[in-house]
C-alpha cells in the first residue's frame, strides 16, 4: 500500500450508537470507520479509506484529491 494523505475528523460515538469513536473522511463521500479506541478508529479508516478508493477506481469514478489544509499521514 502506498502512503496517502487524506484529511479526517475523529469524533465520539455516544452509547446509543454503540460507544467508541467515528473517523470521517470529507474528500471522499461516504468513507467513514469506527472504532472503540481512537487507535482502532484511525487503523479501520485506513482500511476503509483503501477501500473507498480501490471501489472507485473499479468503478470509473474520480478519486478527489484531498483539499483541506487538516491532513493525515496514511
Amino acid at each position: 500500500m502506498s502512503k496517502l494523505q487524506y484529511p479526517f475528523s475523529i469524533s465520539i460515538l455516544p452509547p446509543e450508537d454503540g460507544g467508541g469513536y467515528l473517523i470521517e473522511f470529507p474528500d471522499l463521500p461516504g468513507c467513514i470507520s469506527d472504532g472503540e479506541t481512537i487507535d482502532e478508529a484511525i487503523a479501520n479508516g485506513k482500511d476503509a479509506l483503501f477501500c473507498w478508493i480501490e471501489t472507485a477506481r473499479q468503478y470509473g469514478d474520480k478519486v478527489p484529491q484531498f483539499n483541506s489544509s487538516v491532513r493525515s499521514n496514511f
